[in-house]
């Protein structure tokens, strides 16, 4: 199997951040490329991602902190840079972000693609960039045609790879890579995958970012009810299936989003790894 990586959010207790060390031992003997850690809204939990991405690396796996520009200053943003180059660490995702509940201004990167310039421009060897990328296109975006313009100037600002939001549909991922690559780009675009730790929840996710679950996944799983073992494992057969469609379609790796947990995710790279065995 090709290369994989994991997402976490800081864990906001002392029982969470017990339970997230396990969860890294347990993923990090997968030999992942590197694991993910989100960054709260306006940066709100800037000090908990670093810790929890500090921790990551003392472990010794590779980390990368989101970093999320909406109502930042180029001050700010240029003193996270500089504690992060500080602490060694090597591999940053860079996004706009939610706003703040309560703040009126953006501040000084209005896009993603700011971001991304103002990383290269002043740390072009310090990091490798991550973007993101939405293959049912951005839900805040009226039209497909100025989404996939938007990733492409962020992509050309000088990122060196992509992660995408989840989706649920091969073909909505195969399609955005074939535009993008039309419009020139050539980074890595790499599916990011959500296994059904809890399907009630990932639905609520979906609906939020406007993201597609096929009305037979949904059927299937509501009709399964409270019998969480089948739903357990029919989730895992559909996501084994789909990251395994998207491997043998050209995709250069699976990034899941694990909601701090691992053996779901684990049992799936298990069974791709033996399938290509």
């Amino acid at each position: 199997m090709k290369n994989i990586s994991f997402e976490f959010f800081p864990p906001n207790t002392p029982e969470g951040a017990v339970k997230l060390r396990a969860v890294t031992q347990q993923l990090g003997a997968l030999s992942p490329e590197f694991f993910s850690v989100t960054y709260g809204a306006g940066g709100s939990t800037r000090d908990k991602t670093l810790s929890t991405v500090l921790e990551i690396i003392e472990s010794g796996h590779a980390a990368a902190p989101h970093l999320s520009c909406i109502g930042a200053t180029k001050q700010s943003i240029a003193e996270t840079l500089a504690l992060y180059k500080e602490k060694g660490i090597k591999r940053i995702v860079a996004l706009r972000g939610d706003m703040p509940s309560g703040t009126v201004s953006v501040g000084e990167f209005a896009y993603a693609s700011d971001l991304v310039r103002f990383v290269c421009e002043h740390h072009s060897d310090d990091f490798v960039v991550e973007i993101a990328a939405y293959p049912e296109y951005h839900p805040q975006c009226r039209y497909a045609e100025q989404d996939l313009n938007n990733f492409v100037t962020k992509a050309k600002s000088g990122a060196h790879s992509a992660i995408t939001q989840f989706f649920f549909n091969a073909d909505a991922y195969f399609h955005f890579v074939d535009e993008v690559r039309k419009r020139g780009v050539t980074i890595p675009i790499v599916p990011g995958i959500m296994p059904f730790h809890n399907f009630s929840k990932i639905a609520r996710f979906a609906a939020k970012d406007a993201i597609d679950v096929p009305r037979w996944i949904a059927l299937k799983m509501e009709g399964f009810m409270d019998d969480s073992a089948s739903i357990r494992a029919f989730g895992a057969d559909v996501i084994t299936q789909l990251c395994q469609r998207l491997i043998d379609g050209g995709a250069p790796g699976i990034h899941f989003y694990t909601m701090n947990q691992a053996p779901l995710t684990s049992e799936i790279v298990t069974r791709l790894r033996t399938k290509s065995a």
